[in-house]
């Protein structure tokens, strides 16, 4: 016991020194496979994310003063100066309690023509009209006059903690998440979309990963990036360890109004966006979107009745595939060789989630409704106990 608290305490100074949140690596939780550089989403070439997050005031909710705890992620699959570069995509609902717009014509044509935007549920349409607005302002379609098209924007409910009947997510938010969309690191936790949600019965939110391997002589990336509202925490599973059950009784979320909500336990939503530079035709992405509700039952999702699990993989790969004119040739791999990308799809799922929980910091919003973070303390202990800490 003294020495995981020993070890702990080092983990928190270490990290408090450098500015820098613990990830779940960090505090020892085992995961399989070989991350990225980044261990995120954008370990995969060219995909930019940045975030818009929205906090302000506290106590009483007044409807459209706050609180507020909310925000806008943006998800760029070839980056922002990129402009129009469509790339293969297709999506799959676990359970469609749920939004994500221009799923329809991603599964007819095969292509995601646009970034792909995050919110909270009553935030969709100032989103998607920001977006088109700067499409127009930016030139987005290269000089075409006569254009149309649907923006990707998915949603989880951040009611419990943020004024959602607000609408505070404006569209000067939309280009904030947009200009701030880069490479590299990517901040997790109480950030953009997911900074008012709540998963798994502790704090919630944005989380991202990534895995990194070889199929023959080719090495390839997956990597995905999550806004996690989901779960109940009993089912609570952090490397095949019962956690819910362990922290049962420990910092569950205070509601103090709404009292009339009918959430019951294990409603809320998970996005998932799973991003590769694997060539990858739309039928083996649908095959892939598929494979993500693997990673979110590892964790303790089961798809409530309640709950929107939309999910969408897209891969960079064949970057001169669109084309209006002209026939193209374009790259694949056999179905016979995507079993490792299942495999680093349900992997980076997984890890991604926990790290949402893992960075997310405890969060007080409306009403003094509190959403408490995930003890890393005693995760550490729990671990060591069933002998799955990685030390």
């Amino acid at each position: 016991m003294k020495r995981i608290s020993i070890v702990f305490i080092v983990i928190l100074i270490c990290f408090q020194s450098y500015g820098q949140k613990p990830r779940a690596r960090d505090l020892g939780v085992p995961f399989v496979g070989e991350p990225g550089e980044f261990n995120a989403i954008t370990d995969v070439k060219g995909v930019e994310v940045g975030y818009s997050t929205i906090i302000s005031g506290e106590g009483e909710n007044i409807i459209g003063k706050g609180p507020v705890r909310t925000g806008v992620t943006a998800i760029f699959p070839r980056g922002k100066h990129k402009k129009f570069s469509p790339v293969y995509a297709n999506w799959y609902s676990l359970n469609g309690n749920g939004e994500m717009t221009g799923t329809t014509w991603v599964t007819e044509s095969g292509f995601l023509e646009t970034p792909i935007m995050i919110t909270n549920t009553n935030s969709v349409g100032v989103v998607r009209d920001a977006v088109l607005k700067w499409y127009v302002a930016t030139d987005w379609y290269r000089g075409e006059d006569w254009w149309y098209t649907y923006p990707v924007v998915a949603e989880t409910y951040d009611g419990f903690l943020n004024d959602i009947y607000g609408f505070h997510v404006k569209e000067e938010n939309v280009l904030e998440a947009i200009k701030n969309a880069s490479t590299g690191k990517i901040a997790e936790g109480n950030v953009g979309g997911g900074t008012g949600m709540m998963c798994l019965g502790f704090k919630g939110g944005t989380g991202t990963s990534s895995r990194v391997f070889k199929i023959k002589d080719s090495t390839y990336t997956v990597g995905a990036i999550v806004q996690s509202n989901f779960g109940a925490k009993r089912n609570l599973s952090i490397a095949g360890v019962p956690v819910g059950i362990e922290l049962k009784d420990t910092l569950n979320y205070k509601f103090n109004a709404p009292p009339k909500s009918r959430r019951q336990e294990g409603d809320g939503s998970i996005i998932v966006i799973i991003a590769t530079d694997i060539p990858l035709l739309p039928h083996q992405l649908k095959r892939i979107a598929q494979r993500i509700p693997l990673g979110v039952g590892i964790v303790g999702g089961r798809g409530s009745n309640g709950s929107g699990d939309i999910f969408l993989a897209f891969s960079t790969a064949n970057e001169n595939a669109f084309n209006r004119d002209e026939t193209t040739a374009v790259e694949s791999i056999p179905n016979d060789q995507l079993m490792p990308v299942f495999e680093a799809t349900v992997q980076v799922v997984e890890e991604a989630i926990i790290n949402a929980m893992v960075a997310a910091e405890t969060m007080e919003g409306i009403n003094g409704n509190k959403a408490y973070a995930l003890p890393h303390d005693l995760l550490i202990k729990i671990l060591k106990k069933y002998n799955r800490l990685n030390e």
